[in-house]
């Protein structure tokens, strides 16, 4: 493969470090060759270390392009790769010149790159942000930073991560940190403690707090001294900051150090103060030369330093938190000694360079087969359904149908239309467009090869005929946008309108080309409906497919004030006609599993808003100890959480489901045939309609759950198995030809 890397080249710190770090790694499967703007330090480093390098310079950017495109031409590149505003600016320009794909690294927070300077913000801040949205691909340096693209409206199809790769293979030998004191014209005692940075002296590296958090810490451990190395607009500033805090001698701006393993070894705390980052440089560098560090926790650091395991951290702009872990640091030979030794540890088994240059090889051929994919008249997935709504089961059902697609195809283009684009995008890291943007959905069916309608019920009149006109309309659109069309784990019914049924099966009968139901009920549905030409199977819902995430689900379940072993049932209910009737069955229900069974009552609301005041209500009528769990978004997270339930009892069907699919006992409290028809489904009585339920119709159902009559292990796997057909019946719509 043959790589051109564009930089202006007159970076210092991180982002070079990381540059040349990566072109020494991929030569030795590749051809790469650095092109850069302006001579200087950069491109010597570059040529010092054999890698081929070019240099474009002048004022003119005309007369750079054609340059550059002419090189690209002769040289036959596969590949650009961009790096910072000037990089990915002309980069961009290129793209169409050259027909090549063109991808850029983010290195750092594009809306903090010039904090503090607004003329740059102005000029190169909005420039490189809009080349970075033409880009074929962006690889960010951290998840951190990725989610931040996409909180900021990133699409998040073309957006990679790759944290930084660390060379471990030559590590200098230790040198008396006194003669490199020297060096720099100190003669501090050989007792004295050093904190250490490494910087741009700019506003995004907060070295205003550092000094306010060293001052205290100076006073009490008068030994400890501040060595500071960079330069930056900053730094006149900070020097009398420093003079004013701090006594005389005790802090040192070095400016820019060539050799920064000397100045890492000469430290006895590494410290990070920043408020914003993506990798940072400064900490894998320090740990090389086994430094204690105490960092914030910004973009990939709380990966690197895992708090009282192989360092401290502080939350950005919290003066006394990082005041209060220097001092600690201060204080303790032994423990500096211990999370000096945990960080080097960490940071060889995870951040190797090979590792990193085998990501971005890997994103490399990635980005090239989507090129190639692009080629193709029709490509990729259109998923309409009930998103965007705050209702945790159908984000539930979006994420497992995603999981399914990608799973059998990763780099398939996947379009989800939302009532919440940007949400839907950060919570499904997918593309996102607006439900009701007729243009944007008709330009996005006329490219993809597969239209999915589902999950849920989407096709019912209950709720209204509008929704039910909606999806069908969506359905007829897509086929005559030359779509395959697909109804996906869907539950059907009822459609009790005499018009709508009739609108509904001359759609369906004509437009769709393979139905998968949830349940049996909804296939006698669509049978009495009229609907024969479709090929119609019975899967199971495809939230009994939703990832578990136990990593924030345990944050979550701290967060929410619940105890590590505590025993606990959950409730999810809903609103629905004649409140006063039931709502005390539900209350008498909560008290029992908290009398009878230890059992202290836990309320979600699954639909956010919609469920909260009947929650509030019901929940202020138990007498038990009892909990409301805050909104989430998240199926995955809700799923982990019910996991860690004794029981569940819900109207949600949702909650059910994912009750079900974790082996939870359930007692279902059903308000719709869609509940009964699950639970039958599933081999279980233990429901109660909604008309029936009483306080002793519970709590009996509740003995019967605890007691073991619930979902055989055996049948929950084989309803699994049926949901994972949905996947691949989409999938063998997406293989046939249009």
């Amino acid at each position: 493969m043959k790589i051109l890397h564009l930089i202006s080249g007159g970076d210092v710190g991180g982002a070079k470090t990381h540059v040349l770090t990566l072109l020494r790694g991929l030569q030795a499967g590749h051809r790469v060759v650095l092109g850069c703007f302006l001579e200087g330090q950069f491109v010597q480093e570059a040529r010092a270390m054999g890698i081929p390098s070019q240099v474009w310079s002048g004022s003119n950017i005309f007369s750079i392009l054609k340059k550059v495109a002419d090189f690209v031409r002769r040289e036959q590149f596969d590949l650009i790769h961009c790096h910072g505003a000037k990089g990915n600016v002309i980069g961009v320009l290129l793209r169409k010149k050259v027909g090549l794909p063109v991808i850029s690294t983010v290195h750092s927070d594009p809306w903090l790159d010039y904090m503090g300077r607004p003329m740059a913000e102005l000029t190169y801040g909005r420039a490189n942000r809009w080349a970075m949205g033409r880009m074929d691909a962006l690889v960010c340096v951290s998840d951190v930073l990725r989610q931040r693209l996409i909180e900021k409206g990133f699409d998040p199809y073309p957006l990679f991560y790759n944290e930084n790769g660390v060379d471990f293979s030559n590590l200098p030998e230790p040198r008396p940190r006194a003669e490199f004191l020297n060096e720099l014209g100190l003669n501090w005692p050989e007792d004295t403690i050093i904190f250490g940075i490494g910087a741009r002296l700019n506003p995004v590296k907060d070295i205003g707090a550092l000094l306010r958090a060293f001052s205290a810490v100076q006073q009490q451990v008068p030994a400890a001294r501040l060595l500071i190395a960079g330069d930056g607009e900053q730094r006149s500033d900070l020097e009398k900051l420093a003079a004013q805090l701090c006594p005389a001698g005790s802090v040192h701006f070095a400016g820019w150090i060539e050799d920064m393993d000397r100045f890492y070894q000469a430290l006895d705390v590494n410290v990070l103060s920043s408020l914003s980052e993506g990798f940072s440089y400064a900490i894998p560098e320090g740990a090389r030369m086994r430094c204690a560090t105490a960092a914030t926790r910004v973009g990939a650091v709380p990966g690197m330093v895992i708090h009282g395991q192989t360092g401290l951290l502080s939350e950005p702009g919290d003066i006394d938190g990082l005041r209060d872990n220097l001092l600690l640091l201060a204080k303790d030979q032994a423990l500096r000694e211990q999370f000096g030794q945990a960080i080097f540890d960490q940071v060889h088994r995870e951040y190797s360079l090979e590792a990193c240059v085998t990501r971005q090889e890997i994103i490399y051929q990635r980005v090239l087969s989507r090129n190639r994919r692009r080629l193709a008249r029709r490509d990729g997935v259109v998923i309409c359904g009930a998103n965007g709504r705050h209702n945790v089961g159908d984000d539930a059902i979006l994420l497992s149908m995603l999981q399914e697609l990608r799973q059998g195809d990763p780099e398939l283009p996947i379009w989800v239309m939302t009532r919440k684009p940007r949400e839907t995008s950060i919570m499904a890291q997918v593309s996102t467009l607006y439900t009701f943007d007729f243009w944007h959905s008709g330009k996005a069916m006329r490219r993809a090869k597969l239209y999915i309608s589902g999950g849920g019920s989407l096709i019912q009149d209950v709720t209204s005929t509008r929704s039910l006109l909606f999806y069908l309309h969506s359905i007829r659109q897509a086929k005559s946008c030359g779509c395959q069309v697909m109804m996906y784990g869907c539950g059907v019914g009822p459609v009790a309108r005499r018009r709508n049924r009739a609108r509904t099966a001359k759609t369906l009968n004509r437009c769709v080309d393979v139905i998968t139901l949830r349940d049996p009920e909804s296939a006698r549905t669509l049978r009495k409906l009229g609907v024969t030409r479709p090929s119609i199977q019975v899967t199971a819902d495809p939230a009994l497919l939703c990832p578990k995430d136990m990593v924030h689900a345990e944050e979550y379940w701290k967060a929410a004030g619940l105890r590590p072993d505590g025993a606990y049932c959950m409730f999810a209910l809903r609103p629905w006609a004649g409140e006063h009737q039931w709502s005390g069955a539900f209350a008498a229900a909560a008290d029992y599993v908290w009398r009878a069974y230890g059992m202290e009552p836990v309320f979600f609301c699954m639909e956010g808003k919609k469920d909260q005041q009947v929650t509030e209500r019901i929940a202020t009528m138990v007498k038990a100890p009892t909990h409301i769990l805050p909104p989430t978004g998240s199926g995955s997270l809700i799923c982990g959480v019910i996991s860690r339930m004794q029981l569940v009892v819900s109207m949600r069907l949702h909650a059910l489901i994912f009750a079900t699919g974790q082996g939870v006992p359930v007692v279902g409290v059903s308000y719709d045939p869609k509940v009964e028809s699950f639970l039958d489904y599933l081999g279980q009585e233990n429901y109660v309609t909604l008309e029936a339920v009483s306080d002793g119709a519970l709590c009996d159902l509740i003995d019967s759950a605890v007691s073991g009559a619930v979902a055989e292990e055996a049948i929950v796997a084989r309803l699994r198995t049926l949901a994972s057909q949905n996947g691949k019946q989409a999938l063998a719509l997406l293989e046939q030809e249009n």
